[in-house]
């Protein structure tokens, strides 16, 4: 909740949104990194509309304020097929923002 706190007070800054994010990745336990720093790039790639920032102290992309994803440490691998999955489903979500809601 401290982290919480602290993101409430800072203002909304793409430039130190990424740092922040930065940040969290590199405190993310190793085995959990790589996968993190994947899904970081994967998403600025497919995405680039989300704007890189931290949510309740984890890594989290948003559009327009609001949260659209987050990364957890989890202490998983990623795979191809889940890597593709997560691909299709930040493209699908790139897609809806640019045609609106319904």
């Amino acid at each position: 909740m401290k982290d919480r706190v602290q993101e409430l007070k800072r203002p909304a800054d793409k430039a130190d949104g990424e740092c922040d994010v930065l940040a969290k990745l590199a405190e993310t336990p190793e085995q959990d990194r790589a996968m993190a720093k994947r899904l970081h790039a994967i998403i600025k790639t497919s995405a680039p509309a989300l704007s890189p920032r931290t949510w309740y102290g984890m890594p989290a992309y948003a559009r327009d304020g609001n949260v659209v994803c987050f990364f957890q440490s989890a202490q998983t691998k990623l795979t191809s097929a889940a890597q593709a999955r997560i691909v299709a489903l930040v493209k699908k979500l790139r897609a809806e923002f640019a045609t609106g809601p319904g």
